[in-house]
């Protein structure tokens, strides 16, 4: 007995021994399961690099172990990981108290075997790509901190999960899709509570009182939800909140009375609610960093104790109603960011200081009444980027220093009372993106130095009393987009050199002094919509080489240019652009007269046949040698062409080879340009056509060889990002209303698109262009329909959501049923959760279908393309462009349908007048939608789910009322519903 007894400690060693021993390689098993279930990148930082089973697990990168070496932590947050997630693996570690998975690329559901994970205080799931409904995870009632936000979740809002979490510190459960909930009573039982984290995730109705119970809350974050009716008076009871995001909501009232108590608030973000009253709760928040309450209905004035807040940072107070001047100290203490308090009634002068400590980036107090002059001490804030003051009061001499600070991007002076010059400086103006100073007193030269801004894409000098010659350096601006100097006192001659700003799209020099011909390289723009040269007094004759340009306005009115108008350009859509030229001659066009068989110009004559006689000798000396010429070449480019290496990456099963394809790319096949590319009618020996896309780049795109009949791939150097976007678009996207991609085909020089042929064109050829025809209302509707289909799939039926971002009528195609198809993808993008990544330097769309908010944030999203969507609605019920002269300066069919909701006969005036009477009505029922599609507002805009929805419901001859409540909108629509009596 006395040597058991005295062997029984060894025993219970060994016991105790064996039983670690089990469960530490139970653990590591656990571990290495774990490890193969997820996928890490094969990087330095791979977190897997040391899971090996022949090292320690408590030394395993992530891990951390209690003291008696079983696993406690678990972090693998940040890693890039992607999989499964075993959770049934990760919830027999027992000892298991924090399991941290954020921001990574996992997917699968999240399973009911996380209910095992009992002793967990730390669960982190957030920022990854999981799918279904979050599981009921009551038994987790040791957590004190929960984060399942921004993670794909669905369904049910996790309300009881958080019922038995009464030790809860942290929740995160924002931004997930969420079924629609009011606001969970159970979370105002968690009083331990100091982060709240619930935007954008379903909530709507009120916000309850009991929120005041909650007096831990730090953070308060319940922006992007459906959230009405008043701020309650409990969030004032919430004296450590040090952050308040509300914005994106539908709140009505004033800031509750004692809201001054949250004197520890440093962030409040209240924007794009309905809330009004003014400001006085604010005087009291002496802590605050960032002030956000744009979009509301706010009034009275600024408080001036806002003037002396010295942390104050950002404010934006922009579209409200407020009045009064700003604190002149405002922003003078801190290191002061921003400041947007456009389109109120602020009277008074732009206070001096806000750059004081040199970390301003942006200045746009537009659209309201300030007087006096800018500051000088804003032509040193070096850090400034964006300087918007137009539409105001302001005059003076803008500050020399401002036109050359070498961050800025935007100059908006327009609409003011400015005189002086443009200074030379703006030449070290290198990021400098969009020059704004219309409709004041400018004068003087546009400075040489003008050229040396290389980022200007839009330049807007019109209406001022510029002088003396446009600089012959512009050509140097290659990104250049948009110019406008109409209204000046410009003269000289237009520099040939315009010619070499390739992006040109738009040039009007309207109502100048100018004089001389028009260059032949203008005809040379690959992107040129519009063309205004009116009212100066060129002379000479209009140069062939404009027959290649695809405008959608051209007007040389009012000059005295001589000679044949170009047979290309006679057409009814030019109709009145040649007119006040006397010495103008036209075979197509009423009016003028013809050029040939006058009497009384035998000189005229004698030149016209001496030149044809020696036009008619030169042909056939050359005759002989372009025969020999001819054969070679065509053996050259077969030569060429057969010796590059392709590769065809097919998205649909194809009934051609590539060669069909590349033997189709010639001039004689060229039907149209777009913004980013030729594009080629090909015909198969079948007969089948293609639609084939070449995409330009600067390499190539501008020196094409016209008139040749031979293959037309030029040289690229790389692939163009039009083309990487488009393809990347449009390979995995299977819709009936979006063109279809055949296939891409690519060498080291070229790169090509194979697309459905629409035989019918595009909306904009049919409605605007020679091709215009009459359009029943029917057709109308489907094409309005269908289009809405394919934006509704693009917005909300791919994985991610993609942006089209340059929705027009000519990138609607029809087929040979008119059925339509959404196309050119050049300028669209996969939504991103980093929507900053928006380059301010490259216009994302056309003008006349620009949203507007894109002034201010130059960022787009899907409601950006819904603003679109409703300019082609109008352009499909009015028959009319986006911009036409009869809507009047600065105005587009937006602004021109607004003022015809007077009466009722404005109203039907909108609608063509091809459409028949018995369809007038109809075509008003999508009228609104078309009204509610462009609202100001991006947040009143419909998704285009929504707008899809309110087309079938409009369907000709159904008798639906479109009910909308909200803002511009609103009162539009309720007008429009008032005079048609639907």
């Amino acid at each position: 007995m006395a040597a058991l007894l005295n062997c029984r400690p060894e025993l219970m060693f060994f016991s105790i021994f064996s039983f670690f021993s089990v469960a530490f390689s139970d653990e590591l098993q656990t571990l290495l399961s774990i490890k193969s279930s997820l996928t890490n990148p094969t990087t330095k930082t791979n977190v897997f690099k040391n899971w090996e089973p022949n090292t320690p697990l408590c030394n395993f990168t992530g891990i951390k172990c209690n003291s008696n070496g079983s696993v406690k932590e678990l972090e693998l947050s940040s890693q890039s990981l992607s999989g499964f997630v075993p959770f049934d693996k990760i919830c027999s570690l027992n000892s298991l108290e924090k399991l941290s998975l954020g921001f990574n690329s996992l997917s699968g559901r999240v399973t009911n075997d996380l209910n095992n994970c009992v002793s967990l205080n730390y669960l982190d799931v957030g920022n990854n790509d999981f799918t279904g409904t979050f599981p009921d995870i009551s038994s987790l009632s040791e957590l004190t901190h929960f984060y399942a936000n921004k993670s794909g979740f669905s369904g049910k809002f996790p309300g009881n999960s958080v019922a038995n979490m009464s030790k809860l510190i942290v929740l995160s459960l924002g931004d997930n899709s969420f079924d629609r909930t009011p606001f969970p009573e159970v979370i105002l039982r968690l009083d331990s509570l100091n982060w709240l984290y619930l935007s954008n995730c379903g909530l709507e109705g009120e916000i309850p009182e009991g929120i005041g119970n909650l007096t831990e809350l730090i953070n308060l974050e319940l922006s992007m939800n459906h959230l009405t009716g008043e701020i309650p008076s409990g969030i004032t009871k919430l004296t450590k909140l040090w952050q308040l995001e509300l914005y994106e909501n539908e709140l009505t009232g004033k800031l509750p009375v004692g809201f001054g108590n949250l004197t520890s608030l440093e962030y409040f973000d209240a924007s794009t609610n309905y809330l009004y009253g003014d400001l006085s709760e604010i005087r009291e928040l002496n802590n605050l960093v960032s002030l956000q309450l744009l979009q509301n209905e706010f009034s009275g004035e600024v408080p001036v104790e806002l003037g002396e807040f010295k942390k104050l940072v950002n404010v934006s107070l922009y579209t409200n109603k407020l009045t009064g001047q700003l604190p002149q100290k405002l922003g003078s203490w801190a290191n002061f960011d921003f400041i947007d308090i456009s389109e109120n009634n602020f009277t008074g002068l732009i206070p001096p200081d806000m750059c004081k400590k040199g970390t301003m980036r942006g200045l746009l107090i537009l659209e309201n009444n300030f007087t006096g002059e800018i500051p000088e001490s804003y032509g040193n804030c070096t850090t400034l980027e964006r300087f918007r003051v137009s539409k105001n009061s302001l005059s003076g001499v803008i500050p020399a220093g401002i036109w050359g600070l070498p961050k800025l991007q935007i100059i908006d002076v327009a609409m003011n009372n400015f005189e002086g010059f443009i200074t030379s400086n703006i030449g070290n103006a290198k990021s400098l993106g969009e020059i704004y100073v219309a409709n004041n007193k400018f004068s003087g030269e546009l400075p040489l130095e003008i050229s040396k801004a290389t980022s200007l894409v839009r330049i807007d000098c019109s209406n001022n009393q510029f002088s003396g010659e446009i600089p012959g350096t512009i050509g140097e601006l290659k990104k250049l987009g948009n110019l406008y100097l109409q209204k000046n006192k410009f003269s000289g001659s237009i520099p040939d050199s315009l010619g070499s700003c390739v992006s040109l799209s738009e040039i009007n020099m309207a109502h100048n002094s100018l004089i001389g011909s028009i260059p032949v390289s203008l005809g040379s723009f690959p992107t040129l919509t519009s063309l205004n040269l009116s009212e100066n007094q060129l002379t000479g004759q209009i140069p062939t080489s404009l027959s290649h340009l695809k405008l959608n306005l051209l007007d040389f009115s009012n000059n005295q240019l001589t000679g044949p108008i170009p047979d290309s350009l006679s057409i009814d859509a030019y109709k009145g652009s040649f007119s006040g030229n006397n010495g103008l001659c036209s075979q197509n066009i009423k009016h003028f007269r013809r050029c040939f068989g006058e009497s009384g110009k035998p000189r005229e004559l004698h030149t016209l046949l001496l030149c044809l006689f020696v036009a008619v000798i030169v042909v056939l000396l050359s005759l002989a040698g372009f025969m020999y010429l001819k054969k070679k070449n065509e053996k050259v480019h077969e030569r060429s062409l057969k010796e590059h290496s392709w590769n065809t990456k097919s998205f649909h099963i194809l009934t051609f080879t590539e060669d069909e394809i590349l033997d189709g790319i010639k001039h004689d096949n060229l039907i149209g340009k777009g913004g980013s590319g030729s594009v080629y009618r090909v015909q198969l020996a079948d007969g089948t056509d293609f639609a084939v896309k070449h995409i330009w780049t600067s390499d190539s795109g501008g020196r094409k060889m016209s008139g040749t009949t031979s293959p037309m791939l030029g040289k690229r150097g790389m692939k163009s990002k039009e083309f990487e976007a488009e393809v990347q678009t449009l390979s995995s996207i299977r819709h009936v209303n979006v063109v279809k991609l055949y296939c891409s085909i690519t060498s080291e020089d070229s790169s090509l698109l194979v697309y459905e042929y629409m035989p019918n064109g595009s909306l904009w050829d049919r409605l605007h262009t020679c091709k215009k025809m009459p359009l029943d209302w029917e057709t109308r509707y489907e094409i309005a329909l269908g289009a809405a289909k394919g934006l509704e799939y693009l917005h909300h039926g791919c994985d991610k959501p993609v942006i089209h971002r340059d929705v027009k009528s000519s990138n609607i195609l029809l087929d040979e049923l008119f059925k339509p198809r959404i196309a050119d993808f050049g300028l669209a993008k996969i939504a991103q959760a980093d929507s900053n990544k928006d380059s301010t330097h490259v216009i994302a769309g056309t003008h006349g279908y620009i949203a507007p908010e894109y002034g201010y944030t130059h960022k787009v999203n899907e409601k950006s393309d819904v603003y679109s969507f409703g300019v082609v609605l109008m352009e499909l019920i009015s028959g009319k462009r986006p911009i036409e002269p009869e809507y009047g300066e600065n105005s587009n069919i937006v602004t021109w349908v607004s003022s015809k909701l007077k009466s009722k006969e404005s109203v039907l005036s909108i609608v063509d007048s091809s459409i028949p009477e018995a369809f007038k009505e109809d075509a008003i029922k999508v009228l609104r939608i078309a009204i509610v599609c462009t609202d100001r507002l991006p947040s009143l805009r419909p998704t285009m789910r929504n707008v899809v929805k309110m087309l079938e419901d409009a369907e000709p001859c159904k008798l639906v009322g479109i009910i909308v409540s909200k803002d511009d909108s609103s009162n539009k629509a309720e007008q429009l519903k008032d005079h048609t009596k639907i």
